[in-house]
């Protein structure tokens, strides 16, 4: 599976959702457009939300609430994270993510388009700062 690249450099959020659902990042911005929501919206940068009801569109369900990151493997299958985790402001800023573990190991799913390799296994250099658990049926 080929890790989809965010086209926007706000669009962590979409390609995070493009990548947990296996769409092309375009037809999830179409959606994501389509219910309002714009990458150039810095809030998507401090809420949770945005996500979550994109996911839901396409029949994923998350965690209700952000849970502290403790360790890699206390991480569900499947979450997004949050890492690059700051505030601006007093706002809170992050990078979407997302981390799977299957058949093949762990890996967290890196939409940037500055990175070499975008299937990370770096763990050691990411500080992730929180998860939402995320169950596709």
């Amino acid at each position: 599976m080929n890790v989809i690249i965010q086209e926007e450099k706000t669009g962590c959020g979409i390609a995070a959702v493009a990548n947990i659902v296996g769409l092309a990042y375009a037809d999830v911005k179409a959606k994501a457009n389509a219910m309002g929501i714009f990458a150039e919206d810095d809030t998507l940068y401090s809420d949770t939300a945005y996500v979550r009801d994109l996911l839901k569109e396409y029949g994923v369900k998350t965690s209700s609430t952000e849970t502290l990151f403790t360790t890699w493997e206390a991480l569900p299958d499947l979450a997004l994270l949050s890492i690059k985790y700051h505030e601006e402001g007093g706002r809170p800023f992050w990078h979407w993510v997302v981390f799977k573990r299957d058949l093949d190991g762990s890996s967290v799913l890196d939409s940037a388009v500055h990175l070499t390799e975008n299937r990370r296994t770096d763990f050691q250099t990411m500080e992730p700062k929180w998860f939402i658990e995320v169950s596709i049926d």
